[in-house]
């Protein structure tokens, strides 16, 4: 595997899990600045550095490519990566809007051997099956509401997640997570209600909260921020006719977590492992490379995920991203 940006998130994401998942080797990064991507390669043991994206993604030598990138760039590589014959493991959201999503759903037709992963980590942790179990067998009964919520403080007023040219907002960067866990809770697609924002900047959303509703006559409710009073805040809610499930921190259970189940007037806390969500991901990449096991956040997962965040975008008065220049 190779990868394509030397971006804070990827020593976390895939170099450090690579070590306990025996299936992925990381041979390869790429950056705009070289330098930068020696660094990286230095301080993580990545014998090669290739000399830009280009070079990376149509390296002969590599099977996949990891792309964790601005936002807005996540389309235009992974549509490259699949012409030059990658699988592709690409960093959430997926694109810049539903368009480009399904714009690169197409391209993976055209290559129908090739995996393209939305990188939803939390997806494939034990934690989440568990809760997924726990509706499914009736745990609450029939679900009437889903509450999901990430609120954390990004006090970097110059970090790429503001930049509207790279496709930055909190929906985007966090709200991804909240729309996702809403729709694989109720496990149907919802329908945006409304939606308010608060804005860093013209464009920019710094809070956003939308109300949804499911069919079956389930409501829902999702709410991210990126200027949190809270440290953090990320975590979600089904209740049902006959209980509650919450959650504390699905995203980072290895850091810490808590399940509680309240049934019949009774309360149980339960906890799962903490072993962490990115390397139950990239065993799951590996698993859907090279046994054919079909991932859970695939293409088709991801064009239905953006057109959830741009319907949001639009219920509060704001437009759907749009691609940045390669």
């Amino acid at each position: 595997m190779g990868v394509l940006g030397a971006a804070r998130i990827a020593p976390a994401a895939v170099v450090r899990p690579a070590r306990a998942v025996p299936d992925v080797v990381v041979t390869a990064v790429a950056a705009r600045d070289r330098a930068r991507a020696e660094a990286f390669a230095g301080r993580h043991g990545i014998p090669r550095v290739l000399p830009d994206y280009r070079s990376l993604v149509e390296d002969p030598d590599l099977d996949a490519v990891y792309i964790p990138l601005p936002n807005g760039l996540h389309g235009a590589w992974t549509t490259a990566a699949l012409a030059a014959g990658k699988h592709v493991l690409c960093e959430k959201p997926f694109t810049a809007n539903v368009d480009e999503a399904m714009a690169v759903q197409q391209a993976a037709a055209r290559t129908p051997g090739l995996v393209v992963m939305e990188a939803f980590h939390y997806r494939y942790h034990p934690l989440f099956a568990r809760v997924r179990h726990l509706l499914e067998e009736g745990a609450v009964g029939t679900v009437r509401h889903v509450d999901t919520r990430l609120c954390f403080p990004l006090l970097r007023r110059g970090d790429i997640r503001w930049d509207l040219g790279l496709a930055g907002g909190a929906l985007m960067d966090a709200g991804c997570y909240t729309v996702h866990m809403l729709r694989h809770l109720a496990g149907v697609e919802p329908t945006v209600t409304a939606a308010r924002a608060r804005l860093a900047r013209p464009g920019v959303d710094r809070f956003l909260q939308a109300t949804y509703d499911l069919p079956g006559g389930a409501t829902g409710r999702t709410t991210c921020s990126m200027r949190s009073t809270h440290l953090l805040d990320a975590g979600f809610t089904v209740a049902g006719d006959a209980g509650v499930i919450r959650v504390l921190n699905p995203l980072a259970p290895q850091v810490f977590h808590r399940v509680s189940v309240r049934t019949g007037g009774c309360r149980r806390v339960e906890r799962s492992v903490r072993r962490p969500t990115y390397e139950f991901q990239l065993e799951a990449f590996a698993d859907a490379v090279l046994r054919g096991v079909a991932p859970v956040t695939g293409v088709d997962d991801a064009v239905a995920n953006m057109a959830v965040i741009d319907a949001v975008y639009r219920a509060a008065g704001l437009e759907p991203r749009v691609p940045s220049v390669v």
